[in-house]
């Protein structure tokens, strides 16, 4: 199983971000995926997660109303569009398949 995320930054309170996983070693398709993150000093924090054919979705209460995570099986790639970032949104992002976390991102909200 090998997991890439991709498309964290610097950006500002406010601002948007789209987050990528891509994936491989396994059936994409046939897993359910999710995103957690992990603030500096903090344990990691579950936010979102999607169902295997993408018709079902979960995210924590932090995140809701301005995360959006979505898939393309096709491509063997995970998504989450951030929005209206705050500075608590500061972190490493994982995608993640089940308990395996691949490579994260880093997200930086500051002005």
């Amino acid at each position: 199983v090998q997991l890439q995320a991709s498309g964290g930054g610097l950006v500002q309170p406010g601002g948007s971000l789209r987050l990528s996983c891509a994936a491989s070693g396994f059936t994409f398709s046939w897993y359910a995926m999710s995103w957690v993150r992990q603030a500096p000093g903090k344990g990691v924090e579950p936010i979102s997660g999607i169902s295997s054919a993408g018709d079902s979705t979960t995210y924590a209460d932090s995140v809701k109303g301005r995360f959006t995570i979505s898939r393309d099986n096709a491509k063997n790639t995970l998504y989450l569009q951030m929005n209206s970032l705050k500075p608590e949104d500061t972190a490493v992002y994982y995608c993640a398949k089940g308990d395996k976390r691949g490579q994260g991102t880093l997200v930086t909200v500051s002005s």
